[in-house]
């Protein structure tokens, strides 16, 4: 495995954990992690990388080695944070960016609200969420109330081990070895043996607002780089994304509002696509990107 580093940068108040690898000389490519995943998620796929890159990976706020606000967590937020770190590791520079899920909603919208810092774009299935009537809000409000009432919380693991277990049970394609790595990033052992996970319990808060795609539309007809949509052919992500069941009506559609963007689709892999198909992902990404970093 490529060795990879720690840093921490101050972001908005809040200790920043970012796990780089490669020669800081070298060309910047920022990898965004998704929901209830961890930075060194990316390993697998830095491995396959066969250009010199200087990667930055952050942890997200309650992720990880990163400190948790004290409140809950805002999509928006997240943006501000990307912009922050862009600001701290790449001042005046134009970043490549690749993102899986939460982190390719996070990287697209960064992209349509400031489109000079952002050279090029790759979402690994990530292609927006479902959107919701605004006959939902008063429903959504109760839940986020009724969820205040009563402080979130995981349930502990045995040990390390089980862990493992679990993010197997969540990829049956993770082989252990893979799962067996990722435990100690995405839980900590506790004094007794066993395993607490890293995030913030209170991920598991809802939100209060509705998902108003449109206006996320608005925000990515802004973006003027160019955009690679990679998707996993058995993701779970396809359920979904289209009411009628015809996904690939509805990602046409919503590339569509994207001006300079491709879509390719990975077979063999669901949506931990960076964990199924490393190679593949890697071999997409370097293509789109160029020969920039060798």
């Amino acid at each position: 495995m490529k060795p990879s580093q720690s840093r921490y940068v101050p972001v908005r108040g809040l200790s920043y954990h970012v796990r780089t690898w490669g020669d800081p000389r070298a060309h910047k490519l920022f990898l965004l992690h998704g929901w209830m995943d961890v930075s060194a998620s990316f390993q697998f796929l830095v491995d396959a990388l066969a250009g010199d890159w200087h990667v930055l990976a952050p942890d997200w706020r309650g992720f990880g080695l990163s400190e948790s606000p004290q409140d809950g967590y805002w999509f928006p937020d997240y943006v501000a944070d990307l912009d922050a770190l862009a600001r701290a590791l790449a001042p005046g520079e134009a970043i490549d960016i690749a993102g899986h899920s939460l982190g390719a909603n996070v990287a697209m919208l960064y992209a349509g609200a400031r489109p000079a810092s952002v050279a090029h774009v790759v979402a690994l299935d990530g292609f927006g969420v479902p959107a919701e009537s605004p006959n939902r809000a008063p429903a959504k409000i109760v839940a986020w109330l009724d969820a205040l009432t009563a402080a979130p919380s995981f349930a502990p693991y045995r040990d390390l081990a089980a862990v493992a277990d679990r993010l197997q049970k969540t990829n049956p394609r993770l082989a252990r070895a893979k799962a067996e790595f990722l435990a100690p990033h995405w839980a900590e052992t506790l004094p007794g043996g066993t395993a607490r996970l890293r995030a913030d319990p209170k991920h598991k808060l809802p939100f209060p607002t509705t998902t108003r795609m449109d206006d996320v539309y608005a925000v990515w007809r802004e973006i003027t780089a160019p955009v690679l949509w990679i998707a996993a052919a058995e993701s779970h992500i396809r359920r979904w994304l289209a009411a009628d069941g015809d996904t690939d009506a509805e990602l046409a559609r919503r590339i569509s509002h994207i001006p300079n963007s491709q879509l390719v689709t990975v077979a063999g892999a669901g949506h931990m696509l960076h964990h199924d198909q490393p190679e593949v992902v890697a071999r997409l990404l370097e293509a789109f990107l160029g020969s920039k970093s060798h």
